[in-house]
């Protein structure tokens, strides 16, 4: 299937809400993005463990790599070279143990750089927002680039996004960071679950000995100072790095792993938000 940068029919399908102008997704009940301030945080790795450790509770869920200049999502599921099936003018998503998937990286060469402008992201964003057989899905998890730019703007205009995790290191410097996601998202009325330390400290695979490298606790004095919920912390271990490396999310092949078990509450805490917020609008 080709991708033409171009707008195309995307089938039947709810039509904007007159109020918001945005566009839910047929069969999806939750868009979820993940965020944040900068690049090197380990965004991706956790998008990808969170979205497994969702589908590990039985729920049905996708993932969708929309960091169009940088995608990941790809590697991190060892599906390197596999090209997206369409049917119709919709796309096939990608399958990892009932997961759904849909990356730019599968319509790429490894080393072809997207040299795209806004109207090109917004275009390509559509596509595999509206343009593609998610089917009935609890969770649409999205994995934004870092930052807030044109894909974050665009996403939350063009359809209704449940709620925002927000994926940061300790260091007092992320503090900045974090604040800037969080308030992106707060000026375009999406809820922020919470915000998840990531390389919160490295544990040793020999002696089990706990190092903060990159100092602790930027995360939990953020959430503190802004009234958010603090999603848990996530060392820096070798494994997780291992199996990222392999394709195989240390979620999925080592639940009880230190960081897999703290992605999968992180997950566990995010949902619960989401059906609190569920509850306040619908209750």
């Amino acid at each position: 299937m080709a991708f033409s940068g171009k707008k195309k029919s995307c089938g039947a399908g709810p039509t904007k809400d007159a109020a918001s102008g945005k566009r839910p997704i047929p069969g999806v009940r939750n868009v979820v993005a993940v965020a944040s301030g900068k690049g090197g945080v380990g965004k991706s790795t956790v998008s990808a463990n969170l979205a497994v450790a969702l589908a590990r509770t039985g729920a049905r869920v996708g993932l969708l790599d929309a960091d169009i200049h940088g995608p990941s999502v790809p590697t991190l599921f060892h599906l390197k070279g596999h090209r997206l099936a369409g049917e119709g003018e919709m796309i096939v998503p990608a399958e990892y143990n009932g997961l759904k998937i849909v990356s730019i990286g599968f319509l790429l060469e490894d080393d072809t750089p997207v040299i795209w402008r806004g109207p090109m992201l917004m275009n390509a964003l559509e596509q595999f927002l509206h343009g593609t057989k998610w089917g009935e899905l609890d969770y649409l998890v999205i994995d934004l680039p870092p930052g807030t730019g044109d894909v974050q703007i665009s996403l939350v205009q063009m359809t209704p996004v449940a709620g925002a995790v927000v994926v940061t290191t300790p260091q007092d410097l992320a503090l900045i960071d974090v604040k800037k996601a969080v308030r992106m998202f707060e000026k375009v009325g999406v809820p922020v679950l919470g915000v998840i330390e990531n390389m919160s400290y490295f544990l040793c695979p020999h002696c089990e000995g706990r190092s903060e490298i990159f100092g602790h606790g930027g995360a939990r004095k953020a959430c503190a100072e802004m009234g958010l919920r603090f999603l848990g912390e996530v060392p820096l271990e070798m494994a997780l790095r291992e199996a990222s490396d392999a394709g195989e999310p240390l979620v999925a092949t080592a639940p009880d792993a230190p960081a897999a078990r703290a992605i999968a509450k992180a997950a566990a805490d995010s949902a619960a938000a989401l059906a609190v917020l569920d509850s306040l609008t619908f209750g």
